[in-house]
């Protein structure tokens, strides 16, 4: 979703008016809009705590990025998954700074629609990233014994390509003409969206958290199980194996909650809002969902021991390429 935030005042023909002179010209209906006229206006601040977010999301993503790329031992499929949570959020910090400069530097409709495609694909890929872990850990709880196995590589390359697959598709849909250039009054609250697209960009986001809850539950289950198994045969279980699997599910909670309550104001606010609404309800609600891609990385590969092993040895200047621990289990990341 392209933050190039300028607002229009929407009795004026359309023209573009500065941020700051909207608000106070009797609280005129405003939308978000890509604009290739002069700056005459200042910088608008929420566009600039925007920005400020890509940064910390480029800068984090691309540590995780770096150390997955050069640490032959965490290319596992686990890992493989974690990797493209971080390109994909990578992308989102780099999208978020793109549009900032594009936006205050060279405005035009055609890198207006090329950032807005570039944010959609972005995005969605870091959510579907989401839903691609929360399965290969319902799978690698479910099908403990044969994980580890060539199948398992290749269902997670094929949940890879279809992930990236239709974040492409999605991000240029409005490059290929879905967009509202043209027809002003079919602009969403995020221009040059359609608010069709908008709706079936959210509607996508619902069906995705549901899905991630219904595994969720499940996975509780199997470690309830797992439990009672280990209430009456103590040795079923190695210890260490049922902690990590706790380890795993209070992560996986604590992601689904992070990724709720970062993501829902604005899928939400995509579905009920309209075009004319001030753009500050905008800017609310979009900047938390840019959270979830700074607290990504936090949970998934910051909190990863190997991934601390590694940050440690490259900060101590003896990284070397050829470790020889063995990954973990997915359950316990």
């Amino acid at each position: 979703m392209n933050e190039s935030l300028v607002v229009n005042d929407s009795s004026a023909a359309g023209e573009p008016v500065p941020w700051m002179e909207a608000e106070s010209l009797n609280q005129h209906n405003s939308s978000l809009e890509l604009s290739a006229a002069p700056l005459e206006f200042p910088v608008n601040p929420w566009d600039i705590m925007l920005c400020m977010s890509g940064t910390v999301i480029a800068c984090e993503n691309a540590i995780v990025v770096a150390i997955i790329f050069y640490t032959p031992s965490l290319r596992t499929p686990m890992f493989a998954l974690i990797g493209s949570l971080a390109t994909a959020d990578l992308l989102s910090g780099m999208g978020l700074i793109l549009n900032f400069v594009f936006q205050y530097v060279i405005s035009s409709e055609t890198i207006s629609l090329i950032t807005v495609g570039f944010l959609v694909a972005s995005f969605t890929a870091s959510i579907s990233s989401l839903l691609a872990i929360t399965v290969d850990r319902y799978f690698s709880l479910y099908n403990a014994l044969t994980y580890f196995s060539d199948k398992t590589l290749q269902y997670v390359h094929l949940m890879l390509i279809v992930t990236w697959g239709v974040s492409l598709l999605l991000g240029l849909l409005p490059v290929l003409g879905w967009n509202c250039l043209h027809e002003p009054a079919s602009c969403s609250i995020v221009r040059p969206l359609t608010r069709s697209n908008v709706m079936l960009l959210a509607t996508s986001f619902f069906a995705i958290f549901v899905l991630m809850l219904t595994l969720y539950f499940k996975i509780c289950k199997i470690v309830c199980r797992h439990a009672h198994q280990i209430a009456l045969q103590q040795h079923f279980f190695a210890t260490s194996h049922y902690v990590a699997t706790k380890k795993g599910v209070s992560t996986l909670a604590i992601i689904l909650g992070t990724f709720g309550a970062s993501w829902l104001p604005f899928a939400i606010y995509c579905l009920v809002g309209e075009r004319e609404y001030p753009s500050v309800y905008t800017y609310a609600t979009l900047l938390p969902a840019t959270y979830n891609s700074m607290i990504n990385p936090i949970i998934y590969a910051y909190r990863n021991t190997e991934i601390q092993r590694s940050i440690y040895m490259l900060l101590c200047g003896c990284f070397q390429a050829n470790g020889s621990y063995r990954s973990r289990s997915p359950s316990e990341v």
